[in-house]
């Protein structure tokens, strides 16, 4: 009986170790009307597993542990959940506001922030138990609280965010969590939306949607205070009806230039990124949601607000005009590329799929069924600033 116990105890253990998982190839893509997540291996192009029971995820983002076992998703309920990517499982949820925006982890990654529409402000947690460690709400004027977007960590152990309402952006160094250092910038603009931050961590910038221009604060000098850039790029009466909000987080930078959406125009703009002068308006087929750059930076990739969103524009970066045009299916919501750029990953929403393309020659390698799918997360986001 005992030689037969421990021979079933290597059994399992063999078993065990016969199918190890690694976490460099794997993703998250989010199911938002069945409040799900799949779990998927991206080099296999196979689902693993699914996770229910994450809440409203109609805005959902998700950010990476930096050992990639983790991900934390950031419901539209306020909503914070755990995900373990090996053991396929949720490992921890609190609900921590009413309206949750997005999140960001921080440089060390033992911290998790959260910016919340309501209450308005910055709660942050403990990465490891999602224990509380500091609420800072976004006060302004007469005891108000603005809603915060465009949440992004950065080096030196800091968050930095923008208060739409208020019209401001807000920096907290973490270096004593319980109680942040918080900088506060105002007057920026009016009604700033989302914004960015570039992938050396040295500018943030809020693209405003209650004027024009954007708002560039550089991080390596802040006492230089808040820049305004391309204040004249659109006129108030040249803005056409806003279908979906750009996503200044799916900006990109390529070469010498900054790709970014037009807000209300059929277009992409180009920016130096060394004066921060527009370059080149470069017209599109719709209303740019993502523009994404493959990681070699000579691809373009763009995606597009109702009625165009069944298509994928792509840009060539080196001589600013159009390529070619995709046409993946009904509704495409997002889109990821491989972390060398081989592959992109596209969700195709009212179709119910996920399709994979090959980023050489634009063919078609697979499809995969998802329900509803909106974003897609890869685990090498785990080391990348801002994402």
């Amino acid at each position: 009986m005992y030689k037969s116990l421990i021979v079933l105890g290597l059994l399992f253990a063999i078993t065990a170790y016969a199918e190890p998982r690694a976490t460099g190839d794997l993703g998250l893509v989010i199911e938002r009307e069945s409040h799900s997540a799949l779990i998927i291996n991206t080099t296999q192009h196979r689902q693993l597993a699914k996770i229910e029971d994450l809440g409203d995820l109609s805005h959902a983002s998700v950010v990476f542990s930096r050992d990639q076992r983790y991900a934390y998703v950031f419901g539209r309920d306020g909503g914070l959940s755990k995900i373990d990517l090996l053991e396929d499982e949720l490992s921890a949820r609190i609900v921590q506001a009413g309206n949750s925006i997005g999140g960001a982890i921080s440089q060390d990654g033992k911290f998790i922030a959260v910016s919340n529409y309501t209450p308005g402000g910055v709660k942050i947690f403990s990465a490891d138990t999602l224990e509380a460690i500091a609420d800072i709400p976004a006060s302004y004027g007469n005891n108000q609280l603005s809603k915060v977007v465009g949440l992004v960590d950065a080096p030196g152990q800091r968050f930095v965010f923008s208060l739409f309402d208020a019209g401001e952006i807000w920096q907290v160094d973490l270096h004593n969590p319980q109680q942040p250092q918080i900088t506060k910038f105002t007057n920026i603009g009016k009604q700033p939306y989302d914004a960015l931050i570039t992938p050396d961590g040295r500018y943030y910038i809020a693209g405003l949607f209650g004027e024009g221009g954007m708002a560039l604060l550089d991080l390596w000098h802040p006492e230089a205070g808040v820049k305004r850039i391309l204040p004249d790029y659109i006129k108030p009466d040249e803005k056409l009806p806003v279908y979906k909000m750009p996503h200044l987080e799916g900006w990109t930078v390529a070469g010498d230039y900054v790709f970014a959406p037009a807000i209300g125009k059929h277009e992409v703009l180009v920016i130096d990124k060394r004066s921060w002068q527009l370059v080149k308006a470069i017209p599109v087929p719709g209303q740019p949601v993502f523009v994404m750059a493959r990681p070699d930076g000579h691809q373009i990739w763009v995606n597009f607000a109702f009625p165009d969103n069944s298509l994928v524009q792509l840009i060539n970066a080196d001589s600013l005009q159009l390529s070619s045009v995709l046409h993946p299916g009904k509704a495409v919501l997002h889109m990821e590329f491989t972390p060398r750029g081989e592959q992109v990953w596209v969700a195709v929403r009212d179709d119910n799929q996920l399709v994979v393309y090959d980023t050489d020659s634009l063919k078609e390698i697979t499809r995969l069924p998802a329900d509803k799918p909106n974003g897609i997360f890869f685990s090498a986001r785990a080391h990348k600033i801002g994402l």
